[in-house]
């Protein structure tokens, strides 16, 4: 993989990992538009923990008091916690049933385009369902089904963001309140996926380090980024604009696969 190529991947990753257009999607897209081969795994696993990093940057204060609370034995920082950890549970759980067959979809880009169109699909129910939302914070059982709506995402072209968000403002969660518990979610999710990831790390030769090191750089920052404006988009109540966005890029996937 050149330098350039880890760039334009690293900028791919960041903004649609926070952006509700499925960071797995595009990589698959732009990783068989470029005909990146089995280093494109070890690239995904990189940018991954990336992004991770851009969470932590962005809700370090939130983190921080999550932390101190644990310590202090507070009750609203436990529960919270305990929140997350419910909300994980689904993916968990997904992994370990299904987890071969889930694999197995990112070796067929004609999922991420059939999924690009359902997450569009899920991006427009928010019209309804964002003004509406007026909850300041997520129960155990709302906890559960966001979690469920992260398993789903697992498959490429399915929106991780855009999914539990969609899913925490149709149970009446206020847009921002969902994101911030939907990024925090992610901190679990990608931590465990990253772990799970480590054998296959570990066995890249110096020489191809620095393409990873540099995309994974351009994927923290323009996380950082994408984070913020996703934000605003749900203060604004825009975000189910992107569906006009996912339902284009899945479409001309598709015919780009039919075609080429």
């Amino acid at each position: 993989m050149s330098e350039l190529t880890a760039v334009f991947l690293g900028l791919v990753q960041g903004l649609s990992e926070f952006l509700p257009i499925s960071s797995s999607g595009h990589l698959v897209m732009a990783q068989t538009v470029l005909g990146v081969g089995e280093e494109g795994l070890l690239f995904e696993i990189a940018v991954h923990m990336a992004t991770l990093a851009s969470v932590v940057l962005f809700y370090w204060r939130k983190i921080l008091d999550l932390a101190m609370g644990l310590i202090r034995g507070q009750r609203d920082a436990v529960e919270y916690v305990a929140k997350l950890v419910v909300a994980t549970l689904p993916a968990v759980a997904a992994v370990l049933l299904v987890g071969d067959f889930l694999d197995a979809q990112f070796d067929s880009p004609r999922v991420a385009g059939v999924c690009l169109l359902v997450t569009g699909v899920l991006l427009w129910t928010t019209r309804r369902t964002a003004p509406t939302a007026t909850l300041e914070a997520p129960g155990f059982g709302a906890a559960f089904a966001i979690g469920c709506a992260q398993a789903v995402a697992i498959l490429p072209g399915i929106s991780r963001s855009g999914s539990t968000v969609a899913t925490a403002m149709a149970l009446g969660i206020k847009p921002v309140v969902a994101a911030e518990f939907s990024f925090l979610m992610s901190v679990i999710a990608i931590t465990g996926a990253a772990v799970r990831s480590l054998p296959e790390l570990s066995t890249v030769s110096p020489d191809r380090m620095t393409p990873l090191l540099l995309g994974g750089a351009v994927a923290m920052l323009s996380g950082v980024l994408a984070i913020w404006f996703f934000v605003r988009l749900l203060r604004n109540q825009a975000f189910h604009h992107f569906a006009y966005y996912t339902w284009s890029a899945g479409l001309l996937f598709l015919a780009w696969l039919h075609f080429a």
